[in-house]
């Protein structure tokens, strides 16, 4: 995904500068955190509020309703009675279909500086939710005086229609027109004509019709008698010229709509209870967060990457949360298989970084997309999609058994296998490099994506084409899954073809990429395939795909739960001990929740379950800390204190699908869960729970046409699994 501060990053082929450009430069001008932001999301709609509920704008702000990565509304904010209102809470439900902000009226004073209003008699009830391209609320005021009471209500608001890419600090030379605003008695219309020649038009509608209504405020005079409640209700439509009238019916059917679409989207999940209640408001708040980021496809369900900056298409970030969701709900994986096949590239176009066969990166519908001036309208620039694909089918195929989908991928398949060779691998040695084709693409294209992320021992900047490490194992696990599927769709030739690819692959990754003195594998090799002697969470990877031999992954364990890597939240990015280590970099020694989600399920892979267990706990112990249980997108790698929370990453993505699905791949981790669909069969290979959870409950575990209902308690070092329910001809097994 494109970084925060520098989405393009260190140089990679020979015409690169030495010091490459910052490229989408993003200033962070306000924390993220300070803000405590609130976010809704439906569809390609997206909302940031602060705790009043309100959007202020401002510079560096990404406040505001953002329809396909266009800020719709750039500016809300409510007063009573010219004051803001004090916050009382500021919540969203568990399932994340509404935000509710309660306030409060602060001491009311006349111009002749006289008690007017006491504090707190006046209570505001926001209640929001996003449906359809549209932000509604209803306002209710209650009276809570014995007496009547007079406020006015007046809400300011501004609509600056920036492209996604200005919010995140792009400086646009030229930009489009506003149009007049279109008033009526109870709506106003504001419009803007791009340069892309589209019209974007924001329509703000009120019931009942406010007292005053301008282009950029309107007012309500309310009076009130003793424990009176009245009611307004306000709808921002993005790009809907014409509405049905708002009413309190018209509210109410919406959010009964969304509330339902999102109860029956989350409803394919297992349901996870623990003997933790602090965990399980983890789960739910991580369940949530993944269901409200999931956008329906016409190939199906398929989750956005994080908001406010990524609230779109990521071909790498979809792939790896289907990954980790996968024993969850496999319809995840079978929505972003489909889409990214049907957006797979088919030709070369140097400006997308377009390859026949290459998989999606990035897809942006902003004006600065349409018109160039950033290269994402549909962008390819991503090293590792294409392998992360295919191993996804092998996957996705391994826990379903759903042939017929993989038949019908097959093409796909094979294009991707075929980019892998005659593209990914530039030079013909058996790796799989990276290098951008004009000087406007990303510089770097692994997940690390910072422009100082692949650096040499003494901190000089790579130069590319670059071999990165986890690439290599993601390579290696897209020939173990062809084979497999090749195998099981009768082609035993092509089958022991890619095998034989894989295990070659494996020999010279050991030779090339394995450091005796560094205790792990290197982080790339350059474009003169010199070696990044850099200890860093990526040769983590080399053990989720069964690259590593068992002898390197002992020495690769080691030297990641050693304490130069392992900072008691997680394991990071880099040791602390490298040239370039800063805690609060983006890539550069902070912690990611979902690089530590892989490098846990590699951990699993090679039996060593406690310290995967010790990377969950680590984890956990953070999300105590975190506003709403929600796992950021990174934070700081600082060393954990006792008694004290992570130090947190300014402009992190919250919530982040990778993120979200973090803790839920742990605890599949831990568990040692797996599925065989043509047995049957659920398995929990030397379960291992963490040492804050006694007792896992998992019910829904969906298998072929049958589920079953598990639960896993401790007993003294062992973990005791218990079939509570089965429906189907389900069998479940322990192995040791």
């Amino acid at each position: 995904m494109s970084a925060p501060f520098v989405d393009s990053q260190s140089s990679v082929a020979s015409v690169e500068p030495t010091t490459p450009m910052a490229q989408f430069f993003i200033p962070a001008a306000a924390s993220l955190q300070e803000r405590r932001p609130r976010t809704l999301k439906h569809g390609d709609t997206f909302a940031v509020f602060d705790h009043n509920g309100d959007a202020l704008s401002g510079p560096g702000s990404p406040e505001g309703l953002f329809h396909r990565d266009t800020r719709y509304l750039s500016h809300l904010y409510l007063t009573i009675s010219g004051k803001r209102p004090m916050l009382l809470s500021s919540t969203l439900r568990d399932d994340n279909a509404t935000l509710t902000c309660d306030l409060t009226n602060p001491d009311l004073f006349d111009e002749k500086g006289k008690l007017t209003l006491e504090h707190d008699l006046i209570h505001l009830r926001r209640s929001r939710f996003l449906w359809n391209a549209r932000c509604c609320e209803r306002l209710a005021i209650r009276n809570y005086d014995d007496r009547p009471q007079h406020v006015r209500i007046e809400i300011a608001f501004g609509t600056d229609f920036a492209d996604l890419f200005e919010v995140r600090g792009t400086t646009r030379g030229r930009r489009g027109r506003h149009l007049p605003a279109v008033i009526e008695q109870d709506s106003i219309l504001l419009s803007y004509i791009g340069l892309d020649d589209r019209k974007r038009s924001t329509r703000l509608s009120f019931a009942p019709p406010p007292d005053e209504i301008r282009s950029d405020l309107i007012a309500y005079d309310l009076h009130l008698g003793p424990r009176e409640t009245r009611s307004l209700f306000i709808e921002i439509a993005c790009d809907q010229t014409a509405a049905d009238r708002l009413s309190h019916r018209s509210f109410f059917l919406a959010l009964r709509d969304a509330r339902r679409a999102l109860r029956s989207s989350s409803s394919r999940a297992a349901s996870i209870v623990t003997s933790n209640e602090i965990f399980n408001e983890v789960a739910r708040r991580s369940i949530s967060d993944l269901y409200m980021l999931m956008t329906d496809k016409p190939e199906g369900p398929y989750p956005y990457a994080g908001i406010p900056w990524f609230s779109t298409v990521f071909g790498r970030d979809a792939l790896i949360t289907a990954l980790q969701t996968l024993w969850l709900d496999p319809q995840i994986a079978r929505g972003v298989l489909g889409h990214l096949a049907a957006n797979q590239a088919t030709e070369i176009d140097p400006v997308a970084d377009a390859e026949p066969g290459k998989i999606l990166h990035e897809v942006r519908d902003g004006e600065m997309a349409e018109l160039g001036e950033v290269p994402f309208r549909r962008y390819y620039g991503s090293i590792d999609s294409t392998p992360l694909f295919v191993m996804l089918a092998g996957e996705y195929l391994n826990r379903t058994g759903d042939l017929a989908t993989i038949r019908r991928l097959l093409p796909h398949i094979e294009a991707a296998l075929t980019w892998i060779d005659e593209h990914g691998d530039r030079d013909g040695d058996g790796f799989v490099e990276y290098g951008r084709l004009t000087e406007e693409g990303l510089i770097n294209q692994a997940w690390k994506d910072s422009h100082d992320s692949v650096f040499h021992a003494d901190g000089t900047l790579a130069r590319g084409p670059i071999a990165i490490a986890e690439v290599q194992a993601y390579v290696h696990g897209a020939w173990q899954a062809a084979a497999e599927i090749f195998r099981l769709l009768d082609r035993p030739e092509q089958a022991a073809r890619f095998l034989a690819r894989a295990e070659g692959l494996r020999r010279s990754f050991d030779t090339c990429f394995f450091d005796e003195e560094l205790g792990t594998y290197v982080l790339a090799l350059d474009g003169d395939k010199r070696p990044c002697r850099v200890r860093s969470s990526n040769a983590g990877h080399a053990l989720l795909t069964g690259i590593a031999y068992p002898e390197r992954a002992r020495q690769v364990v080691r030297t990641l739960m050693s304490a130069p890597s392992f900072c008691g939240w997680g394991v990071r990015t880099i040791a602390s001990t490298e040239a370039r280590y800063n805690p609060m970099s983006y890539h550069n020694g902070s912690v990611w929740p979902h690089d530590n989600a892989l490098i846990a399920s590699g951990l699993a892979r090679y039996g060593y379950r406690a310290e995967a267990a010790r990377i969950f706990e680590g984890l956990f112990a953070a999300s105590t800390y975190i506003d709403l249980r929600r796992l950021p997108e990174l934070f700081c790698g600082l060393p954990r204190q006792r008694a004290q929370g992570p130090t947190f990453y300014p402009v992190a993505c919250s919530p982040q699908a990778w993120a979200a699905a973090a803790s839920l791949s742990l605890l599949q981790s831990c568990l040692g869960l797996d599925f065989d669909p043509t047995a049957l069969q659920i398995s929990f290979k030397e379960p291992e729970l963490p040492a804050f959870l006694n007792e896992v409950i998992l019910r829904h575990l969906l298998i072929g046409k049958g589920s079953a209902d598990v639960a896993l308690r401790r007993s003294g070092r062992n973990v005791v699994v218990d079939v509570i329910d089965r429906r189907g001809d389900v069998r479940v097994l322990t192995t040791a």
